[in-house]
């Protein structure tokens, strides 16, 4: 890092391109040095993030400011030096790491020549080239339109998948344009569509209730491993990516826990700082998995020196979706490549249980902790089926934990672990019983 007149923060990195991929010129604004810091490991995500979308970084700046301009977020002599510098790099694309009004992205776009995006935009693309399901790809198409939509200007915009760049990918048609009334129309269908949607996920989601299955719901930062941890406890094949949301669509999957509990665990699309609200509410049907479950395992990327605001981050989103009061057990993922004091530090801070789920160390731990915090009001029953209510039967081996099973004349024993809501469906056959500790 070296520092330029005017109190610039400067980090040059050159790469190697490759043929069709953007040349991106990042940009970072903070309103006061103190914030460098925190400015600098957010500049540095967001190219990570502007690779996931296609493009090179080849200059990042962090330039401080005493206040944001409303016309250009930068001053005028900091824009003209940073066009000139623009010019001079042959820059595709200007990435801001700051949020930039319609009007902001306007006059910049104007001064450059090229196409300027802000970080919203950036994982917006990301959203866009990951959708695969019809679910996904109807809530990112939701989520690009109302991004654009105060972005009109004149007779039309573009959304082309053929410029191949940030900013310019669509999940709709190969060429798009339109005019303001086309897209709030194609918005008012693709809520209807994510409607019917929302009502199959609902469908689907009944009936775990009635199952009697706890739901236990992966969250996390993106690229923290829960898709990764999600394989090591269900011996699942979820899509896992050295990638920044390499997963959009929720996974769940059926298993026992160590002690015979039977289980639903379900992955969710990762979270990040300055989710954009358009996501967060397109995806609301999605996280409604979240907001539903029995506990969450907040999964920490352990490595990462800024764990903690990450864990904020997630903590935000949660607190929008209505899910800051459903229980939460933290993993400090990734303790095979961190260092030990910082992986005690968040155990300690968050009363968690530190794991690899890359390796698999830690995971019996995790799962015997998982266990105890949903049967912590289970009950232990003893339980006399007749032979002729098959339906019960099945019901204590699909929803509960049978932990052995004899034959009398008169039927079958069983000897089962329920949750206390299900215990009572069983009361009239209960020979005994006593609440589990």
């Amino acid at each position: 890092m070296t520092t330029g007149r005017g109190g610039r923060r400067l980090t040059a990195t050159v790469t190697d391109l490759e043929v069709q991929r953007q040349r991106a010129y990042l940009i970072g604004v903070a309103t006061s040095s103190a914030a460098g810091e925190s400015a600098n490991r957010s500049l540095a995500e967001l190219g990570r993030l502007t690779t996931t979308a296609g493009s090179d970084p080849v200059f990042t700046e962090l330039l401080v400011r005493s206040e944001l301009e409303p016309a250009l977020l930068i001053g005028k002599g900091q824009a003209e030096r940073a066009v000139e510098l623009s010019n001079t790099l042959d820059i595709d694309v200007v990435v801001f790491d700051n949020s930039l009004s319609p009007a902001q992205q306007r006059n910049l776009q104007t001064l450059f020549e090229c196409d300027v995006v802000d970080r919203q935009a950036v994982i917006l693309d990301i959203f866009a080239q990951h959708a695969t399901s019809r679910a996904g790809m109807l809530q990112v198409e939701l989520a690009l339109l109302q991004y654009y939509l105060p972005r009109l200007r004149g007779k039309g915009v573009q959304l082309s998948r053929q410029a191949g760049g940030i900013g310019t990918r669509g999940p709709g048609e190969t060429k798009l344009e339109t005019d303001r009334r086309r897209i709030l129309q194609r918005i008012a269908r693709l809520k209807r569509e994510l409607k019917e949607v929302s009502a199959t996920r609902q469908t689907q989601r009944k009936a775990r209730v009635r199952s009697e299955l706890p739901l236990v719901a992966l969250v996390g930062y993106t690229n923290a491993g829960k898709s990764t941890l999600l394989n090591q406890i269900t011996n699942a094949d979820v899509l896992v990516e050295d990638q920044l949301f390499s997963t959009l669509d929720s996974s769940v999957r059926r298993t026992e826990l160590p002690g015979g509990t039977p289980s639903l665990f379900s992955d969710t699309v990762g979270f990040i700082r300055d989710l954009p609200h358009q996501l967060v509410e397109a995806f609301q049907s999605t996280l409604d998995e979240v907001h539903n479950a029995d506990l969450l395992l907040h999964v920490v990327d352990g490595s990462d020196p800024d764990a903690d605001s990450q864990i904020a981050a997630v903590r935000a989103v949660l607190g929008e979706i209505g899910a800051e009061q459903v229980p939460e057990l933290f993993v400090i993922n990734k303790q095979d490549q961190a260092d030990s004091a910082a992986i005690g530090r968040l155990v300690g801070m968050h009363d968690g249980v530190a794991i690899s789920a890359r390796d698999g160390e830690g995971l019996t731990e995790l799962l015997e902790v998982i266990e105890r915090t949903l049967t912590s009001t289970d009950y232990r029953v003893s339980l006399e089926i007749p032979y002729d209510r098959g339906d019960l039967m099945a019901l204590l081996h699909r929803s509960g934990a049978v932990l052995d099973e004899s034959h009398t004349e008169a039927g079958t024993l069983v000897d089962a672990r329920l949750r206390g809501d299900m215990a009572a469906q069983f009361a009239e056959w209960i020979v005994k019983d006593e609440q589990s500790k």
